[in-house]
């Protein structure tokens, strides 16, 4: 009998989005060690592949003020990692980090330290901007063209590859005395001359109990699909609708061949939320009191502001949708990827919010989405495992809506379910994220 695909899961911990409903009295603090510990060990206790980390460099701003309704304050990701290492013993973590305002050798550095403190967990999710307004905060603030930023993610990732890979495997002698030896000429010098990075010198770490960190991608647009097949283990994307994910996965796994890589080599993942009940009508009860929590007056506005590129604050947001033109000339928001054609936009807004009698709260909930996975805690299961087998996906990506238990109920109820359906383990057979995420 052929086995069936195996799920893979992993944990996002929220809060860089609106995903997150900050008014309901469990939600706790996005900077206590208690609350990245709490969502870990969750996701570890439910045999999870990895804990994700988003990151954002710089506070966004709305209007010229600081938009309240983001995380403020959230620690430095590789940090937080490296601390969960010391209390989770099997579950990958990975952190998401620029390739733009950051430089190889230091970076390269950081990640093998958190794989060798984590003895082989570490995932570095590699993301790019050519955001002026984030580009403030460095030295070479804005400087780099957008048809630029993938260039130099991918020169940066391979003079990582070749920083880790610069110690042979055997390159340490056993300890003596009060210290290590190394073998001689086991140890190569790394000599990079590119068009973004020279590099001349030799590497501080050994390899890593995996080889190297895991990459995961996260870009959605035909270069960044293109840097995926050639350089990512995982790519996280958007796509969590069955023919959306399955047009993706054929996509991004046809691009494979070129790079010399095999279609296993590279695991999809979109990210998805979910909302579970006792019956499917509960479920859909929950799914729509929380799409309200997560689309609240003040957000309502803010995405209406963010395509308007005007202040709608005077306008209610449960009233009938204004009839008023957007200003094209700039954009309120900064800090956020900007949204591509906005007068195309605003006229499908108008349209359908005038087609469906919706307000601008009632507009926002259906043009942004809503749970991914809805249903009994066997039908979201069904649900899943449906996605893998049909190659829209090989797993997924959980944002839960509640920082940090909303991953509780997932686990406690969801996951049984898979184990049952014998699409995904019921404990760790291997020690690192690559034997996971079957990359080994």
């Amino acid at each position: 009998m052929t086995r069936k695909k195996q799920v893979h899961l992993a944990a996002h911990f929220p809060g860089v989005n609106n995903t997150t409903v900050w008014a309901d009295l469990r939600s706790g603090s996005q900077i206590d060690f208690a609350s990245f510990v709490h969502l870990a060990r969750t996701a570890e206790r439910g045999t999870f592949d990895f804990f994700f980390l988003a990151e954002g460099l710089r506070l966004r701003e709305l209007k010229g003020r600081i938009h309240d309704l983001d995380v403020v304050g959230r620690p430095e990701s590789l940090t937080v990692l490296s601390a969960l290492a010391a209390v989770t013993e099997r579950l990958g973590l990975a952190g998401t980090v620029n390739a733009t305002f950051n430089e190889p050798y230091e970076l390269a550095r950081r990640l093998s330290t958190l794989d060798h403190l984590s003895e082989g967990r570490a995932a570095w999710n590699v993301v790019t901007t050519s955001d002026a307004f984030t580009g403030e905060n460095f030295r070479r603030g804005g400087y780099l063209d957008r048809a630029d930023r993938y260039e130099r993610a991918a020169e940066f990732v391979r003079l990582s590859r070749e920083l880790w890979d610069s110690w042979q495997p055997d390159a340490v002698l056993a300890d003596q005395g009060a210290g290590r030896f190394l073998r001689e000429g086991a140890v190569g010098t790394v000599s990079h001359r590119g068009r973004h990075f020279t590099v001349e010198g030799r590497f501080t770490l050994p390899r890593g109990p995996q080889g190297h960190p895991v990459i995961i991608q996260a870009g959605d647009s035909d270069d960044g699909r293109e840097f995926a097949a050639a350089n990512a283990d995982v790519i996280f994307t958007p796509h969590g609708r069955l023919e959306d994910g399955r047009r993706f996965y054929a996509d991004v796994k046809g691009r494979l061949a070129r790079y010399g890589r095999e279609p296993h080599q590279l695991k999809i993942m979109p990210g998805v939320t979910f909302a579970l009940g006792d019956t499917e009508e509960e479920a859909a009860e929950n799914a729509a009191r929380i799409r309200r929590q997560q689309v609240g007056p003040q957000t309502a506005i803010a995405f209406l502001e963010q395509v308007w590129g005007r202040d709608m604050s005077g306008f209610d947001p449960d009233g009938p949708f204004p009839d008023i033109e957007p200003d094209l000339s700039e954009g309120v928001s900064q800090g956020r990827v900007p949204i591509k054609d906005r007068a195309e936009v605003a006229a499908k807004w108008r349209a359908l919010a005038g087609e469906k009698g919706l307000s601008i709260r009632e507009l926002v909930i259906e043009v942004t989405g809503r749970q991914t996975f809805v249903g009994t805690p066997e039908s979201v299961a069904r649900q899943i495992d449906e996605h893998v087998q049909a190659d829209a996906a090989d797993g997924f990506i959980l944002v839960p809506h509640l920082t940090p238990g909303g991953l509780d109920e997932f686990v406690d109820r969801v996951v049984p379910v898979l184990r049952e359906r014998g699409v995904f383990r019921t404990e760790y057979t291997g020690t690192t994220l690559r034997d996971h995420l079957e990359l080994s």
